[in-house]
């Protein structure tokens, strides 16, 4: 059967990480999805390395740029911006993240473009929002990590904020511009309109605070990095075994009470830690206890007791390990495309297949 999108046709203006990861995941599930570069040049990760793959390309710009035709045009001459305009025309969606103003410099602006195709779905992707203050601040993952409160609640503590380890401010906007611009192609549908889908990294991110940025604006909280260790849930975060570490996570109390006959029964007994709020309330104390019998005994063994009886436990992976793992669980998380290893489509339909059909488009020679 067709794939979910079969027929939509997507002009890629965007470069980098969020826009071209939106429009990666949007082709996998059918999009014909054309990414215009610069001649010569190209997408900025093209230089984005070490690492590269055997044939010298960079694993970053490989992984969120397959199933897309390549076009190269230089938007500072005229010739070019009229190719793209008619490009456009052709094209139910155009995504773009040349920050507020960008496009129009080429003439290929949101008011003129809706112009010539008023169904046209125009998604604009920038760091800070248009405003013109916004449009004066630089749109970097990292930046936007610790502009927007992310760094200071990651890390061991408060005094040592530190980024994510993957840019996973981009990520987030990325997966908000496919959820923006499939809800712009089905009102298209049902009432005949295009629109303009914005989305910037700032908000983006603040959404997906989520209860972190829940208890600022409804209790005045304000969150600090706490390392492992979760601001509303107890047991739940890393601990220290005779060997290594690894993960314990308790989300409730029916769970906590099979958790401590295992650990140590004689925290039953113990008022302090009857509920997750008082566990919570006195998680130094509780600490203590569990690291000193953690202590004890392998990771191995702690995981093995631990899952043996449901309670969420597990080893901290490798990306190596994290593979690994997912090929034991059947999941095939790797495909190949012309020779072109890349990270599977996470998500899996019974009768309209994710489809692979090309691999990165590379630049003329």
């Amino acid at each position: 059967m067709k794939p979910p999108l079969a027929g939509i046709k997507i002009a890629d203006f965007s470069r980098v990480l969020a826009g071209p990861y939106a429009t990666m995941l949007l082709a996998d599930l059918g999009a014909q999805v054309i990414k215009v570069e610069r001649p010569v040049v190209g997408d900025d990760t093209r230089g984005w390395g070490p690492p590269f793959d055997k044939d010298g390309n960079s694993t970053y710009f490989l992984s969120v740029n397959r199933n897309k035709e390549g076009l190269e045009l230089d938007l500072t001459k005229e010739s070019d911006q009229k190719a793209a305009t008619d490009l456009i025309a052709s094209c139910d969606v155009v995504v773009e993240n040349f920050g507020p103003g960008g496009m129009e410099k080429y003439n290929l602006g949101y008011s003129k473009l809706i112009g010539n195709n008023p169904k046209l779905i125009y998604c604009s992707i920038s760091g800070f929002g248009t405003s013109e203050k916004a449009a004066s601040l630089p749109g970097y993952d990292l930046l936007l990590q610790g502009m927007s409160g992310l760094m200071s609640i990651t890390g061991s503590d408060e005094n040592n904020p530190s980024k994510v380890g993957v840019a996973l401010v981009d990520v987030i906007t990325g997966l908000h511009a496919v959820v923006g611009i499939l809800a712009a192609l089905r009102a298209r549908d049902e009432q005949g309109i295009g629109q303009k889908v914005e989305l910037n990294l700032l908000s983006s991110t603040l959404s997906a605070l989520v209860n972190q940025a829940s208890a600022y604006i409804s209790a005045g909280i304000i969150p600090k990095a706490m390392g492992n260790a979760h601001p509303s849930i107890a047991p739940y975060q890393v601990f220290d075994a005779k060997d290594k570490k690894f993960i314990v996570a308790v989300g409730n109390d029916p769970q906590f009470i099979k958790f401590a006959g295992i650990v140590s029964p004689d925290l039953l007994g113990d008022k302090r830690f009857a509920t997750n709020q008082l566990r919570v309330e006195n998680i130094t104390a509780l600490n203590e206890r569990l690291s000193s019998v953690f202590s004890t005994k392998s990771a191995e063994y702690w995981v093995d007791k631990l899952q043996h009886i449901h309670i969420p436990t597990g080893v901290i992976n490798n990306v190596k390990e994290a593979f690994d793992l997912a090929t034991s669980l059947g999941l095939s998380p790797v495909i190949e495309i012309e020779g072109v290893k890349s990270v599977a489509n996470p998500i899996k339909f019974s009768k309209t297949p994710v489809q692979y059909k090309s691999a990165p488009p590379k630049l003329a020679d």
